[in-house]
């Protein structure tokens, strides 16, 4: 059978060795994903681990990047999330040596904030830990049900895929430009077999240390000019007032700290019982610990109404065609250097137990049990602020750089006495002290069996049950009133609570160092993390980030796979038909009778979901492919616990609503593939796909004041630190009917073997996708907000790598592009859009072999030092995030033994 079993299979010690020898190459290791992609039925993409240990990329969403379909976010400079086919992270199912799971962790608000979502979070993961990836585009009957986009299997290393005693270690030194720090990377790999190769047992662990600087401008969105009540009426330059001109929010430059530990370690246990028989257990623990410090100098008025942006002169300006405010001199400007800290920790661990027996020659089980665990824990998320009321002669300039425009404070922003804590100034000038610790933990129990009967030559039948209980949990505690703090004690000045920080010069008008408020320093005068007092904590101002979600699925399916000829050529494929009934309850904190109540909504539903694969071999070079399929996703996470959330969090003022009842994403996928094997270690494809995505879930926004909500929470309601004529933004997730998805791929392969001298050791790997997907946008009412492309969806990527390659020394450079996309449709504040610059990371690395066991490597990451670049309105182009990361060097030797 071409078929590719899941989990173990008998007889079982060859089946089991996916490996069959030790890959030593880059080239290699193309060689082998080709041939698994070759041996598939439906359209799958393979990624093998160069050698012992050695994956080609150090984080495993860099290496995804490189197949085609497939696109990457990032967090602190690293690959953090994938979306496959423009369908973002929460449509991609990650299944962790053949059982789902689920690792989150915590990001700036930039990139994500939280993981409360269903999206993978890879940044858990080292990359040293896993052998092979694989990427399954189309669906089958036997393969659990929740992806609309791919289901991603990583698969680590077990002792059967080597001979005997195997062990290497590596250790590695990386260098970032931005930060000047040098961290160190270490990893080894342990791996034995005994008893004439019966048992064996494999150990891999997996350090690194990692301190990284992220800085540049930002504005939290552009506002129209009418928003929280408009400038000062007195202002000389009226033409700010227009009720068509925008402005920036948050005008901010800042610095982000990182420092980052990894730790992952991997066990496996193989047992060859007898000829038939096969036992697997596979663990697989990680760590990774970080602290954040996120600094910046930014003006607060012109994001709050009352004593904000209202008290605000404009003196002078300009306005461009597009209707920015792209220069300004103000009067009468609150400004306020902030500071926020924060420890984050996710623990990860997963224990699976796998059972292959094969009863006869053609009648087999294969069974799995197996829990996984994901613990996000953020005790530490403290935001401090130092403020300056209604100071005179600040300024933005963005006329000579859009993305790093000249800003002047109009004073000495590295003087302590030009800063003031202001505990008794009204709360929108007010100084602040936010407390908000928080957690995420997500839970799977699977039980699964298969059986497989080879019917005869032809025919064999599969069919088998699954259990999987899944538990998600969140928390967040937060201050009654942020902007409540206490006086500085008698005798106690901002310069022993100061410190200075500094960035690059990234424009030469901009102050490039200032003064931010010393955490530690304040947190140890004011005891503020005693949960006492004025610092008690609770979940009233946090509602919508508390609450529970369970799964409780009971999957079935049948699976016919066929392997014939059909006009003289070999013709394979498998269809069968998934049911999957889902209970799942939802816990929150809502308001009944205006008094926060914890309600539990109870729903089930059902799932009917066919599927077929078809292969066949045109000729010895040429393959075509067809799948079809009915496919389902479930729904967000956040969007299904029940109540309305009231947010205050600095500037930003939110309503949002969450609906237990929403019904999954469900789609009609087709996908039709040619692939052209046309020499050795040489591919040419073209993949066609369509998804007709019947049912949808969006997050409905508009904005409004707080009494035009359209919840129907009364005024007295609103909270008191908030003004009457702020603007808020409301939210609720609803099931829209969705639209089609299409697009196609285009790969090729090929070593240059035929070329003469050095260039017979070079070699390419080229891929281009093209993505199209136009859905309605809806408002609460129901009634068409923009129809814009699906929000994550790059139109084109590609990437491209050019490798050397010789019996001691490799090479190769890549560079991965992605077109902009969208993040969120309808945009805030007026934006009619929000979404990301498309961005072109260029990668390389080399290694030399001194011998067998000595090898030196060398890389370079984000070589071109591309920018985050994150914008508001398609029209305006509005900054919104401009930040670099650096690039990154790392040195290294491995040994093997």
């Amino acid at each position: 059978m071409l078929l590719a079993q899941e989990g173990p299979a008998a007889p079982p010690r060859e089946d089991a060795k996916e490996l069959d020898a030790i890959v030593v190459s880059y080239r290699a290791s193309l060689n082998k994903a080709l041939d698994m992609k070759r041996a598939e039925v439906g359209q799958v993409d393979v990624i093998v681990a160069e050698d012992i240990g050695k994956f080609p990329d150090l984080n495993l969403a860099e290496s995804l990047q490189r197949i085609p379909g497939v696109a990457i976010t990032r967090d602190a400079g690293e690959g953090r999330n994938i979306s496959v086919r423009g369908l973002g992270p929460q449509f991609t199912r990650i299944r962790i040596n053949g059982m789902e799971a689920l690792a989150t962790g915590g990001g700036t608000d930039s990139s994500g904030g939280a993981n409360r979502g269903r999206g993978f979070d890879f940044n858990v993961f080292a990359s040293d830990l896993f052998n092979s990836i694989t990427v399954r585009k189309t669906s089958s009957a036997e393969v659990d049900e929740g992806s609309l986009g791919a289901t991603v299997d990583l698969r680590t290393a077990r002792p059967f895929d080597y001979d005997g005693f195997t062990a290497v270690a590596s250790g590695q030194a990386s260098y970032g430009d931005l930060s000047g720090d040098v961290n160190p990377r270490t990893a080894a790999l342990f791996s034995n077999t005994w008893g004439d190769g019966r048992f064996g047992a494999l150990l891999s662990i997996a350090q690194s240390e990692r301190d990284l600087v992220e800085e540049g401008h930002s504005t939290v969105r552009w506002s129209p000019s009418t928003a929280n009540g408009n400038f000062a009426a007195s202002s000389p330059f009226s033409e700010a007032r227009g009720a068509s001109v925008f402005h920036p929010r948050l005008p901010r430059y800042g610095v982000i700290e990182h420092s980052q530990e990894r730790l992952g370690a991997t066990l496996a246990l193989q047992w060859q019982v007898s000829d038939d028989t096969l036992l697997n257990l596979d663990v697989l623990h990680a760590k990774f610990d970080a602290t954040r410090s996120e600094n910046f100098l930014q003006a607060q008025s012109f994001s709050r109404a009352g004593n904000g942006k209202p008290q605000s002169i404009v003196r002078e300006g300009a306005v461009d065609g597009r209707g920015n405010l792209v220069y300004g001199v103000f009067d009468n400007v609150d400004l306020r250097s902030e500071s926020r800290y924060d420890e984050l920790t996710t623990r990860f661990n997963q224990y699976n137990l796998e059972l292959g027996h094969a009863f006869t020659d053609t009648f087999r089980i294969d069974a799995m049990y197996g829990t996984s665990s994901s613990r996000f824990r953020n005790p530490i998320q403290t935001t401090i602020t130092l403020d300056r009321a209604n100071s005179n002669g600040y300024s933005w300039d963005y006329r000579g750089n859009d993305r790093l425009p000249a800003i002047t404070p109009g004073f000495d922003v590295n003087d302590p006495a030009s800063w003031g804590w202001l505990n008794t100034a009204p709360a929108s000038q007010g100084s602040e002290i936010r407390l908000r610790p928080q957690t995420a933990d997500n839970d799977f129990e699977t039980l699964r069996f298969d059986l497989t009967w080879d019917v005869d030559y032809t025919w064999s039948l599969r069919g088998g049950m699954s259990w999987k209980d899944y538990d998600f949990t969140t928390t967040e505690l937060r201050r009654a009133s942020e902007t409540a703090v206490p006086a500085l004690p008698a005798g106690t000045s901002l310069a022993s609570l100061t410190r200075s920080i500094s960035f690059a010069g990234l424009n030469a008008n901009t102050p490039s160092t200032w003064l931010i408020p010393d955490v530690d320093a304040f947190a140890n005068l004011f005891d503020i993390y005693c949960r006492c007092g004025t610092f008690a904590l609770s979940t009233d101002p946090a509602r919508g980030n508390n609450g529970t979600v369970s799964e409780e699925s009971l999957g079935s399916y049948l699976q016919a796979d066929f392997n014939t000829e059909l006009l003289g050529r070999n013709f394979s494929g498998g269809f069968g038909v998934r049911h999957v009934k889902t209970d799942q309850s939802s816990t929150g904190i809502g308001l009944v009778a205006n008094v926060p109540t914890l309600i539990t909504v109870d729903r089930s539903y059902n799932d009917t979901l066919p599927s077929m694969n078809l292969s066949w071999e045109l000729s010895d070079e040429l393959l075509l492919r067809f799948g079809a399929a009915k496919v389902m996703s479930r729904p967000g996470l956040g969007s299904l616990s029940p109540g309305v959330n009231i947010s205050v969090s600095g500037s930003a003022r939110t309503i949002s609503g969450q609906n237990p009842l929403l019904n999954p994403f469900r789609a009609k996928t087709y996908d039709l593939g040619l692939e052209w094997y046309f020499a050795e270690e040489s591919l040419l494809s073209l993949a066609l796909f369509y998804k007709d995505i019947d049912s949808f879930v969006q997050t409905t926004r508009q904005t409004g004041l707080f009494g035009e909500n359209p919840f129907g929470i009364p005024d007295s309601l609103r909270p008191t630190t908030t003004s009457p004529q702020d603007s808020w933004e409301f939210t609720f997730p609803v099931n829209t009917p969705g639209g089609p998805l299409k697009g196609y791929e285009i790969s090729f392969q090929k070593p240059f073997s035929g070329l003469p001298g050095l260039l017979s050791n070079t070699g390419i790997q080229l891929n281009h996708t093209h993505v199209e997907s136009t859905i309605d946008y809806l408002t609460a009412t129901g009634a068409l907000a923009a129809r814009q492309n699906l929000t994550g969806l790059s139109k084109n990527a590609y990437n491209a790598t050019l490798y050397y390659e010789d019996e001691r020394f490799g090479a190769r450079v890549s560079v991965s592009n992605r077109d902009d996309y969208l993040t969120t449709v309808p945009g805030r504040d007026g934006n009619d859009v929000e979404g990301t610059k498309g961005t072109t990371t260029v990668d390389m690395s080399a290694s030399f072999k001194l011998n067998e066991q000595v090898e030196f490597t060398l890389e370079g990451l984000n070589l071109t030092n591309e920018w985050n670049d994150q914008w508001v309105d398609a029209t305006g182009d509005r900054v919104n995030v401009y930040h670099q990361t650096g690039r990154v060097y790392i040195l290294g030797v491995r040994v093997k033994f």
